[in-house]
């Protein structure tokens, strides 16, 4: 067979800046006091790989890696020992149940009926999340009592807070319902803060934290804000350059119509690569300390800039997109979560 040629280098680039995310880890460390803070990575690290962040992570101090889905374990696992792996998602069948015991990674209980799949494969380390008033995953509080989960092994004793980026009452309900969860299931450990839940304070930390928006730059609490850097970067090249006349529209449905003659470049970068059409009439890339404002739609593969304020760039020149999470939510009406997990996969390749 003949081997393919390596593709030429790409017109786009995602740049991870490591020492921001190891910042970050250490950061959400220590605001969680005399808790260990953990680490979830799933969605690939939130979009920005997790070849690239969890041996960052790991280094940095982490020891418990979180990811939702069973097929996101061997990933992590090429960098961190199985048992320090948590599925949030638990076992939904037996297969589950086979993979968690020969991969070592540990199931996270979320029904009296994984309760049941677990034990019948065997049962051994796992960890329980309780609902205490998200109404997603979790053991209802009324179960708590039920047989099935006292013939648990329960390492840690979760539950996930619904509202810690605000200050809403929701989130003392949410403690003292899990203080009493606590009081009924035998465990090692006890977790309950995300990331906004670290910035409420020590009575939300408990044992373990399990901060993800916060590791890969965003800032869900202003109590954060000055404790988290950014970590992702946006990098496009330009393909081409053109002069436009007065008139003259740009893009789908032409949305943007040239008020006097200019200079424009068209960027490889669309909503494809995550650069969603939300962006449109807000966003500004820069060169340098060019800003050059977006024209009109955002198409699958490309935009177009204003190249006033740098004149002479040609094909092949690089621009930055600027991708501060809290101003980029504010500007586009995304979350940051969404800024961040919708990153195409072009800008890995």
């Amino acid at each position: 067979m003949t081997s393919q040629p390596e593709p030429p280098p790409s017109t786009l680039r995602l740049q991870v800046d490591t020492e921001a995310l190891a910042h970050n880890w250490r950061a959400l460390d220590r605001l969680s006091g005399s808790a260990s803070a953990g680490a979830a990575v799933k969605a690939d690290a939130y979009g920005l790989g997790v070849d690239v962040c969890v041996p960052v992570l790991r280094d940095a101090g982490c020891e418990q890696f979180f990811v939702a889905h069973w097929s996101e374990v061997p990933a992590v696992a090429r960098h961190v020992p199985g048992n320090r792996i948590a599925v949030l998602h638990g076992p939904l069948s037996d297969a589950d149940t086979a993979y968690a015991r020969a991969s070592g990674a540990v199931p996270v209980i979320n029904s009296l009926a994984q309760a049941e799949i677990w034990r019948a494969g065997g049962g051994g380390r796992c960890h329980l999340m309780v609902d205490t008033g998200i109404n997603r995953l979790g053991i209802a509080p009324s179960e708590l009592s039920d047989a099935r989960i006292h013939a648990l092994d329960v390492d840690v004793l979760l539950s996930h807070l619904a509202c810690a980026d605000e200050d809403s009452t929701m989130n003392p309900r949410q403690l003292a319902a899990f203080r009493a969860a606590a009081d009924v299931v035998n465990h090692r450990s006890l977790s309950l803060a995300n990331s906004a839940g670290i910035a409420l304070g020590s009575d939300y930390a408990f044992d373990l934290t399990r901060p993800g928006l916060s590791l890969y730059g965003g800032v869900p609490r202003l109590e954060l804000a000055d404790q988290i850097r950014p970590v992702a970067a946006i990098e496009a090249a330009i393909i081409q350059r053109r002069e436009i006349q007065a008139g003259d529209a740009v893009g789908y449905n032409a949305t943007f119509v040239a008020p006097v003659p200019m200079q424009v470049a068209t960027v490889s970068l669309g909503y494809a690569d995550g650069f969603l059409r939300s962006w449109a009439g807000k966003a500004v890339l820069r060169h340098g300390d060019a800003a050059l404002p977006v024209l009109g739609r955002i198409s699958m593969d490309m935009i177009v800039v204003d190249l006033a304020n740098a004149p002479d760039l040609q094909a092949g020149d690089w621009l930055n997109v600027p991708y501060d999470l809290p101003v980029a939510a504010q500007q586009t009406a995304l979350s940051q979560y969404e800024l961040l997990t919708v990153l195409g996969q072009r800008l890995r390749l």
